[in-house]
């Protein structure tokens, strides 16, 4: 059940709307615009027949939320959802890039990285301290040391920090380092960890799983919104389908048909999606093209010997060489770099 306050409502007649919700048995979230309050009941929609809400005093309107996600629903925040962290917002005017390494390696790794792709015009370091591999003989990460090394670099170059957590047993760990803790593609469905997300006041990024749907991906959003974090930030990276000749299909549709399901933020990793850095920069230009709110970027300053992903990951000549086609394409749909 969505109701909207008319503008300029009395507290006390938005406070009346939600003991009223609660007592039907609702869960109410509150969203608050410019304009109008927006109460968004999580409940038994069937059961209620809106024109009870619509004749109180202050509510503007009342509609049911036919979606099985209620909160990721743009009708709940139709204006959409901006992230403010420190001077960087994510969904507003300028496409925000994330870049860096798949993981880090060692102090001067990721310092080299990290001054590189600052200077190029990137505003979050991305990089992994944990790292979930198929094969268990692989590179698993240099854990909370990773994490130090990680803090450190981006710190010195001003940027911000964004990191994957495995499970939920680690968020207290990666709280303590990163601004944005990242969801990985295998653990979008993990809902014993989106709960706890959800009850952390901090950024969180949640990408699609390599089978799921737009529908799916907006319910894990759900699980950590439903949790009171609304700072959640989608991400398209490429699904798994018959095709071969990419690591995965990189779906520039999803971008805008999010945007049109859901008020939350959405970005694009086209080098998960590629697996090809000859691949990485013309699915970053379209995924701008398309409407996305920002990037992430695999950048290595020797991807031919990372420990990781190096096939994927751009040099820093080629990482600033995507800023500057950047900089000419998002004016061309409305938005900076």
């Amino acid at each position: 059940m969505l109701v909207v306050m008319q503008e300029g409502a009395e507290e006390a007649q938005t406070q009346n709307v939600i003991n009223r919700l609660v007592s039907m048995g609702f869960i109410v979230h509150r969203s608050s615009g410019m304009l109008h309050t927006v109460l968004g009941g999580v409940g038994p929609v069937g059961d209620v027949d809106p024109i009870e809400f619509e004749v109180m005093p202050g509510v503007k309107e009342c509609h049911r939320i036919v979606s099985p996600y209620k909160l990721a629903s743009r009708h709940f925040k139709p204006a959409g959802t901006r992230i403010q962290i420190g001077d960087v917002e994510i969904g507003g005017d300028q496409v925000v890039v994330m870049a860096g390494p798949c993981s880090v390696e060692s102090r001067d790794q990721i310092g080299q990285v990290a001054e590189a792709v600052a200077a190029s015009g990137a505003k979050v370091l991305r990089g992994g301290a944990f790292k979930p591999r198929s094969s268990p003989y692989s590179f698993q990460g240099m854990g909370e040391d990773g994490l130090k090394l990680l803090r450190e670099a981006a710190d010195r170059n001003k940027l911000l920090l964004v990191s994957e957590v495995m499970d939920q047993t680690q968020i207290p760990l990666l709280a303590a380092y990163v601004d944005i803790l990242q969801v990985g593609a295998r653990n979008m469905q993990n809902y014993n960890l989106l709960r706890e997300l959800g009850a952390l006041r901090k950024p969180v990024l949640l990408k699609r799983g390599i089978s799921a749907t737009i529908e799916e991906l907006l319910l894990s959003a759900e699980y950590i919104l439903s949790g009171g974090n609304y700072d959640v930030i989608l991400c398209e990276r490429g699904i798994r389908t018959f095709e071969n000749s990419t690591r995965n299909t990189m779906d520039i549709s999803a971008i805008p048909v999010v945007k049109a399901l859901s008020h939350l933020p959405i970005v694009a990793d086209p080098s998960h999606a590629t697996g090809r850095r000859d691949k990485v920069l013309p699915m970053a230009r379209a995924a701008v093209a398309a409407g996305a709110d920002g990037l992430l970027v695999e950048v290595h300053h020797d991807p031919d010997h990372a420990l990781s992903d190096g096939a994927q990951s751009l040099y820093p000549s080629q990482f600033a060489e995507l800023m500057n086609q950047l900089r000419i394409i998002a004016p061309a749909v409305g938005r900076s770099v």
